[in-house]
């Protein structure tokens, strides 16, 4: 309560229940209070604001565009509210659901053997996965943490570094029967290269040149927004293609891919970083998930995959 006497969060709480339930009487029902005490904390509010905030009919309430300011700020702050009694609460024993967003290959190969613990370890947890190559909006608040490959963009979202990854130069053993290994970049002229269709930050295939890297464009018959796509295209026999180490590494390991041009590799790395809304407000949830990603990945370093 403020030194002027007045119970803001108890204010803030009543308005929104009567925007919610449509009505004075039904927000006075669902508050167990009086019709005629939910009206005078409505009219108190917009007394001390100075404005009107809903317009009263026989039928119905109708928000003024003040009211619906003050009804998005309201229920945003009483959230917070919430979420910071929980978070407290819940320090012990996190408990609640994360929703979480990560590429596809990145969920098969390494996530979702990880997060199998993670969930024995916190029985308390539910996690919603959303497994997409899209980009999903964390600050829109479509998702609480996404993972999330190469250079970040500049917002005010908390990154965590979870680990790395290399790129491989790879091709089935049948294609380079069929049309030739090449051993120079220059060679990939020759060959039906099996590139990702959205634009990265470096417009072409990266590989070292005495002591600069360059990059050099490639083209071939298919492109695709998925890693895992072109991996199994290339699994398949149609090209060579150039992705993140980790998405070969079962296939490099078995003979079912080769890789290529190594002698050219410029060890270039990508990082893979947990993106979310960070801050006092982080519920414990979401802060204990982060924590045990980061260390378990810190024990594939000595692997040329994810977190190393």
């Amino acid at each position: 309560m403020n030194r002027d006497g007045v119970d803001r969060t108890a204010e803030m709480a009543t308005f929104v229940a009567v925007v919610r339930e449509g009505s004075l009487s039904a927000a006075a029902r669902a508050l167990d209070l009086t019709p005629s005490a939910v009206s005078r904390i409505v009219a108190r509010l917009e007394s001390r604001l100075g404005v009107q905030l809903i317009v009263r009919t026989t039928r119905r309430l109708r928000l003024t565009s003040e009211g619906e300011d003050y009804a998005r700020s309201a229920r945003r702050i009483l959230a917070e509210i919430d979420e910071a009694e929980r978070s407290i609460a819940d320090q012990g024993c996190p408990r609640g659901r994360i929703r979480m967003t990560m590429p596809a290959a990145y969920a098969r190969l390494v996530l979702v053997p990880l997060l199998a613990e993670f969930v024995t370890l916190y029985p308390g947890i539910t996690l919603d996965l959303d497994v997409s190559d899209e980009i999903a909006d964390v600050m829109g608040g479509e998702v609480d943490i996404a993972i999330r490959s190469g250079p970040l963009a500049d917002s005010p979202l908390t990154a965590r570094r979870l680990g790395e990854t290399g790129q491989s130069v790879v091709a089935s053993p049948a294609y380079l029967a069929r049309e030739g290994t090449p051993l120079v970049p220059a060679d990939l002229a020759r060959h039906n290269c099996l590139d990702f269709g959205f634009r990265r930050a470096e417009a072409g295939w990266l590989f070292r040149d005495g002591e600069r890297t360059t990059a050099l464009r490639v083209g071939g018959t298919i492109t695709a927004n998925s890693g895992e796509t072109l991996v199994q295209l290339a699994l398949d026999g149609h090209g060579v293609t150039r992705v993140g180490t980790f998405h070969v590494a079962e296939h490099l390991a078995s003979g079912r891919l080769v890789a290529v041009l190594e002698d050219f590799n410029p060890r270039d790395r990508e990082a893979l970083h947990a993106v979310y809304i960070g801050g006092a407000m982080m519920p414990a949830r979401n802060r204990v998930l982060i924590d045990f990603l980061v260390d378990r990945m810190s024990t594939r370093r000595a692997q040329d995959a994810p977190g190393g």
